[in-house]
């Protein structure tokens, strides 16, 4: 297939560039040209984006990008619902203009986290500007595109130094700054989604016919301080480093907009078709260190 992917600069578009390169022609654009790979396009100007998927003439659109701080997200709702919700419009109306498929990237994070899991067909019901921004995108491709995917993350890791912005690039960072004894709260659930393994999940259904809306996450059930823990052993260092758990009370300066206490997802649909790559979380993280961050492990 020919396959444009905007928003590509990322953690998952990286990933994406990596997994689909290898078997498709591939236009890969974003407004931070950070790879030999990348375009520059900025999807919230629809004359720009039309122009740049109309010149490729794809047989898939993927739309990545979207800003992913919720306290940017709060701060900056217009800017925010521009790249998040009307972006995806711009999208939609391509696709659905041209009769392609079209690939939309939402969020564990549109639900409330009143019930431990969540499957496929659970209702969202979105606490902040960001959740709200990434739901309205669902309904959007929905509505307007008759051929789509819609794929939800959990926690995302990967992308390595240079482009994880989320939880493990955090950790790293405390760690190699030498810290000895890492605050991790222990009232948040979800469920880490490894880019390599989102991608290629995300390659072999987009080869399928069967559109829709998909929950893809890894597997196993955690939280913030399990995953942290786990970290610590995957680099070796239970013996000089240790990790104390808080409440999220305890960095409510610094993380204000409203979480809710569970993102965890189930693959029920995935696991329904067959079709769920995704592997344990566990395993994927030591792949992500090895892969991604060479030289810290023995």
């Amino acid at each position: 297939m020919k396959v444009y992917v905007a928003g590509c600069g990322g953690m998952l578009g990286e990933a994406v560039h990596k997994i689909f390169s290898r078997s498709h022609e591939i236009k890969c654009s974003d407004i931070d040209v950070n790879e030999t790979w990348l375009e520059y396009c900025d999807f919230r100007d629809f004359d720009q984006y039309s122009s740049s998927v109309e010149s490729f003439a794809p047989d898939l659109l993927i739309h990545l990008g979207a800003h992913t701080s919720l306290e940017y997200c709060e701060e900056n709702p217009d800017d925010t619902y521009r790249t998040n919700t009307l972006s995806v419009e711009h999208a939609a109306t391509m696709a659905a203009a041209h009769g392609i498929p079209m690939v939309y990237i939402s969020t564990a994070g549109i639900f409330d986290g009143q019930q431990l899991t969540y499957d496929d067909w659970d209702q969202p019901n979105p606490l902040g500007i960001y959740a709200r921004s990434k739901y309205l995108g669902e309904k959007i491709v929905e509505n307007r595109v008759p051929k789509h995917y819609i794929f939800r993350a959990g926690w995302m890791m990967g992308g390595g130094p240079k482009k994880d912005k989320k939880f493990i690039s955090k950790i790293m960072k405390q760690i190699n700054a030498g810290a000895t004894d890492l605050k991790v709260v222990d009232d948040k659930l979800g469920t880490p989604t490894y880019t390599v393994d989102f991608a290629t999940n995300m390659e072999r259904m987009v080869n399928t016919k069967f559109y829709g809306l998909y929950n893809m996450v890894c597997g196993g059930e955690t939280g913030r301080f399990e995953v942290a823990e786990e970290l610590v052993k995957v680099l070796g260092l239970e013996d000089k480093v240790s990790v104390s758990a808080v409440s999220s009370d305890y960095f409510s300066q610094e993380y204000y907009a409203p979480r809710p206490p569970s993102e965890r997802l189930i693959n029920y649909k995935l696991n329904l078709r067959n079709l769920n790559l995704m592997r344990d979380w566990k395993l994927s993280l030591g792949e992500y260190v090895k892969d991604y961050y060479p030289g810290y492990l023995d």
